[in-house]
């Protein structure tokens, strides 16, 4: 066990990722290595009060505090046949550290995106299910699960905070045009919610990078001479089925039609080594996902600014 290298891809926006798959009752599960700082046996834990049946308690082996999720209970699967082999993947996500138990640690693998399935909702629980992607290695088959979801569900608070979205100010946003690719149900309703609120009533939401990338591409091959009239701003995720948001956001900015767009990379993931990616691969923006607040303000800047560029004003 020990401290997991979250810097081992090769170049930013080759649509591939780190995977580790994990072990809970025989089953295998995945999670995106940039998620991770390191993997720890798993040890006794300090019980909370009146906590979340999932959560086990906290602990703090070093100076860190971390509360610790039994993935194995909120997946509604059985125990550990040898408790002592478990394993605490502890992550960091949307400025969050959150241990989860599981019983195994199988190997860390690379897979392209493209690769990456969109689960079938009848199986995997519907729009809300907690399988964001299956993906195919060797003979075994890998359900990548949605942990922002699961932080979510035990512990709404952690979720975005829509109360710190301000109200449609009066600003001219009703028609402006923003194409949004992200995978999760949850994180798709409450973008919407949130841009509704402000007044951003055009949005073409879609599932993944891929999608957003057919239905910009299809605009430009339409013919039209102003592509922001049609997207004035794309807002993606980074993780995401068939195409993640750092190839979609080289691709638009590799394109001497589409360049003019301006890309906002809004991800759990955002930290200074994401930051770096991002703007590798052209992001003009990147905001962590409890930055919601500051979303909207950007958008318009974005907007406006790709505007005067264009000779719009």
């Amino acid at each position: 066990m020990g401290i997991v290298d979250t810097n081992i891809l090769l170049e930013t926006g080759t649509n591939e990722l780190e995977i580790l798959e994990f072990i809970i009752s025989g089953n295998s599960y995945g999670i995106n290595v940039a998620k991770i700082t390191e993997l720890m046996q798993a040890q006794e834990v300090q019980e909370m009060p009146l906590a979340h049946p999932c959560v086990e308690g906290i602990f703090q082996p070093r100076n860190e505090v971390y509360t610790i999720v039994d993935l194995a209970r909120y997946l509604g699967l059985g125990v550990s046949d040898d408790p002592a082999k478990d394993i605490f993947v502890i992550t960091n996500f949307n400025q969050m550290n959150i241990a989860f138990h599981v019983h195994a640690v199988e190997s860390i693998f690379r897979i392209s995106w493209n690769d990456i399935e969109k689960p079938d909702s009848i199986i995997y629980g519907g729009q809300e299910g907690v399988v964001t992607g299956i993906a195919k290695v060797n003979d075994s088959i890998i359900s990548i699960l949605d942990f922002e979801k699961i932080t979510f569900d035990i512990s709404p608070e952690t979720g975005i905070d829509l109360s710190t979205v301000e109200a449609y100010s009066g600003l001219d946003r009703e028609h402006i045009p923003i194409v949004v690719a992200e995978d999760s149900a949850l994180l798709r309703k409450m973008l919407t919610e949130a841009l509704h609120t402000s007044g951003y009533n055009n949005l073409i939401i879609l599932n993944n990078g891929e999608e957003a990338w057919e239905h910009i591409t299809r605009i430009k091959d339409s013919g039209t001479t102003d592509i922001l009239s049609k997207v004035a701003c794309l807002i993606t995720d980074i993780e995401m089925p068939r195409m993640d948001g750092h190839r979609l956001t080289k691709l638009v900015k590799s394109d001497p039609v589409l360049n003019a767009i301006p890309v906002i990379i809004f991800s759990s993931l955002i930290d200074e080594n994401m930051q770096k990616k991002g703007a590798e691969v052209g992001a003009d923006a990147q905001l962590s996902k409890p930055e919601i607040a500051n979303l909207v303000g950007l958008v318009d800047v974005m907007v406006n600014r790709a505007k005067e560029s264009a000779g719009m004003f």
